[in-house]
């Protein structure tokens, strides 16, 4: 259908009810003039997943759109994401997808951000409508998914619907996928339903150094072992994997590896794949769950019908499956929550086991948290590992024990964390070692 016939048939779903109507919807051009001229939607990733979105909402009526990305165009993404073409290669994501998206569809109004989401603050997110994520990272999606909670305000107690902005998030692995419509305060948040994300694969050190079987063996040999050993870059240089010097370093010391082992299947590809720990994608799995995230948006932005209540998951691995359920909220959810979680240990247990707690906790999974805490009205820094000169300053912290830092029971400890925007409170429940 080209696209006046697909406005049309769009205006004519907007004019009349029907069985599937939300019972709010009232047919009216209104519902159009919204469409086209008010909304503003932000679609957050312009890869696979959100080449498809970017497509999809323009064609939906969608003309106020802004796209967040903070990668460039690699050769390896022109096979799935296809608003991209070779002689784009190097550029921002965001920017060459917007211009074809601009260039496509009359009308339509594409803003690029290349850069991270962090890098914007309340007032920025406050003014979309609906935020819709085709991401790859679950660290990613728990900032936003924390940002957006953030703006909730409330008067007496009572939730202020209008401070709401409803999160789509749509994720995809292989032939697997997953939609699913969230709103901040009232259905469950990611934070709510950390357990159903897949967990990163980690082999055992002691496979990885003495005994490996497989090529990413190998290659996680050199990561994790070799790099900081031989320092290649210079001191301090962390692994880039977007940098093709540092991929070839790590594939050429990975080959060396494999070889001493008689191990078969360590190439370029599979090198950056365990670096960057990239999931397999395809298109047409983007292709489904796109639109499966778009439909939900222009069911939210228009009433038009009942929206998903509240998780799709679709897989097509043999045969095609599909199940809708309702995730529920957590009662002590870390993130949309005011609970203080409860920390539990000995008193002469080392700040290093809380740090370690914290990130291999299936509850938290945090990435490199730093603690702080409130001594005599003062804030005190037991550890930041994220400000290098902080993080020299704290380091011998790690190797005290709790009752060597002070710290007693009930003490509340206030948890920084690239995986939220916000600090998270913790209340310290200390015993001995006997109890």
């Amino acid at each position: 259908m080209d696209w006046p016939g697909r406005w049309s048939h769009i205006q004519k779903m907007l004019e009349r009810t029907g069985p599937f109507a939300h019972p709010d919807f009232e047919p009216s051009t209104e519902t159009l003039t919204f469409l086209q001229e008010t909304c503003k939607i932000l679609v957050i990733g312009s890869g696979g997943l959100g080449c498809e979105l970017l497509k999809d909402l323009a064609l939906l009526g969608f003309q106020n759109i802004d796209v967040i990305d903070m990668d460039t165009i690699d050769v390896s993404n022109l096979n799935r994401q296809f608003l991209f073409r070779a002689k784009d290669v190097g550029r921002p994501k965001a920017e060459v997808a917007a211009e074809f998206v601009n260039n496509r569809v009359t009308g339509c109004k594409v803003t690029p951000h290349y850069c991270k989401i962090q890098d914007f603050d309340e007032s920025f997110y406050r003014q979309f409508h609906i935020v819709v994520c085709g991401l790859d990272s679950i660290v990613a999606r728990r900032w936003i998914n924390g940002m957006l909670i953030s703006l909730l305000q409330y008067d007496d107690g009572e939730l202020d619907p209008s401070s709401i902005v409803p999160m789509v998030d749509g994720g995809t692995e292989g032939f697997k996928g997953n939609a699913r419509v969230i709103l901040p305060g009232m259905t469950a948040c990611v934070d709510c339903t950390l357990d159903l994300y897949p967990p990163q694969v980690n082999f055992p050190l002691c496979t990885i150094a003495h005994t490996p079987r497989l090529p990413e063996h190998c290659i996680e040999y050199v990561r994790i072992l070799l790099w900081p050993k031989e320092e290649p870059f210079g001191s301090g240089v962390i692994i880039d994997g977007d940098d093709p010097h540092h991929i070839k370093w790590i594939l050429e010391k990975s080959i060396e590896r494999a070889n001493e082992y008689n191990i078969k299947g360590v190439n370029y590809r599979l090198t950056q794949g365990v670096v960057k720990r990239i999931i397999p994608a395809v298109a047409s799995t983007n292709a489904i769950i796109a639109a499966a995230c778009a439909t939900e948006v222009f069911k939210i932005a228009t009433s038009c019908c009942l929206p998903l209540n509240n998780y799709m998951n679709f897989n097509d691995t043999a045969g095609i499956y599909t199940y809708t359920f309702e995730a529920l909220k957590k009662e002590d959810c870390v993130a949309c929550t005011n609970i203080p979680q409860v920390l539990t240990f000995s008193e002469n247990d080392k700040l290093q086991d809380v740090i370690t707690y914290l990130i291999e906790s299936a509850t938290y999974q945090m990435k490199s948290p730093g603690i702080t805490t409130s001594v005599d009205g003062k804030n005190k820094t037991l550890y930041m590992q994220t400000v290098k000169s902080i993080e020299q300053r704290t380091k011998d912290n790690l190797k005290k024990t709790l009752k060597e830092l002070g710290l007693t029971d009930g003490q509340e400890l206030y948890v920084a964390d690239p995986t939220t925007p916000a600090s998270l409170t913790f209340k310290l429940q200390l015993g001995s070692n006997m109890e």
